[in-house]
C-alpha cells in the first residue's frame, strides 16, 4: 500500500536531495513538499499524510508546538523531525511527540533506517538520542544538587536579579552573592545565565 508522505523543508537541495534517498530506497512511498508551516498545515488539513519529515527551522515554525498543532489535525499523522540542531533539544520534542528525531549530517543509511523503523514500529530513535535521552534520565535535578541558599540565589537569578539585589533580598553581602553565584555554575556545570535559565525552566 502506497505511503505518502510530505517533506517540509525550505530548503530545495535538502527536500530534493531526501526525495531521492526515499525514492532510491523505498518504491511505495508518493512524495510531496512543503516550504512553509503554514504550508504543512494547509496541507494536512486537505490531504492524509502518513508521515511528515520536518525542518524544526521552516518559515513561520513554532518549534515544538508544531508536533502537537499537526497531530490535532491529524492524529495518526507519524512525525519525524529532520534538523540541524543538535541531539541535545531532541528530548523536548519526543515529550511532545514526534516518532524520530534525526540530525541532517545524518548518513544516508541511518536516515532509511530510521523511516523503516518508524513505519515498523511506531517510533525509531538513533544511539545519538537514546544516549541524550540516558544523560537526561540520569542528570540530577537542582533540587537535589544545590543547598538552600544556592537554591535561592539560583532561583532569583533566572527571575532576573543581579547581584545588588539578590543581597538586599536575601540580607547578605553583594560579594555573598558573588560567592553563591560561582558555586551554583560549578555544581550545574554552566558558565552563564542562558543555561542557567535553560535549567530552570525544565524544572519549572
Amino acid at each position: 500500500m502506497t505511503k505518502r508522505i510530505l517533506i517540509a523543508d525550505d530548503h530545495h537541495v535538502v527536500r530534493i536531495g531526501t526525495a531521492l534517498i526515499l525514492e532510491k530506497n523505498f518504491n511505495e512511498f508518493e512524495i510531496d513538499f512543503a516550504e512553509t508551516y503554514d504550508e504543512v498545515k494547509q496541507k494536512v488539513e486537505t490531504g492524509k499524510f502518513d508521515l511528515v519529515i520536518l525542518d524544526i527551522e521552516l518559515p513561520g515554525s513554532t518549534f515544538k508546538s508544531m508536533v502537537k498543532e499537526i497531530k490535532n489535525i491529524r492524529e495518526d499523522t507519524l512525525i519525524l523531525i529532520f534538523t540541524s540542531y543538535k541531539e541535545t533539544v531532541a528530548m523536548q520534542y519526543i515529550q511532545e511527540g514526534v516518532n524520530g528525531f534525526l540530525n541532517k549530517l545524518s548518513n544516508p543509511e541511518t536516515f532509511v533506517k530510521t523511516i523503516e523503523g518508524i513505519f515498523k514500529d511506531g517510533y525509531y530513535y538513533t544511539p545519538e538520542v537514546l544516549n541524550e535521552m540516558v544523560v537526561r534520565m540520569h542528570k540530577k535535578s537542582p533540587l537535589e544538587i544545590l543547598s538552600e541558599r544556592e537554591l535561592q540565589v539560583f532561583d532569583l537569578l533566572a527571575k532576573g536579579n543581579g547581584n545588588l539585589e539578590i543581597a538586599n533580598a536575601l540580607n547578605i553581602e553583594e560579594s555573598t552573592v558573588g560567592t553563591y553565584k560561582r558555586r551554583v555554575y560549578q555544581k550545574l556545570k554552566i558558565t552563564n545565565l542562558v543555561e542557567l535559565l535553560e535549567i530552570y525552566n525544565e524544572i519549572h
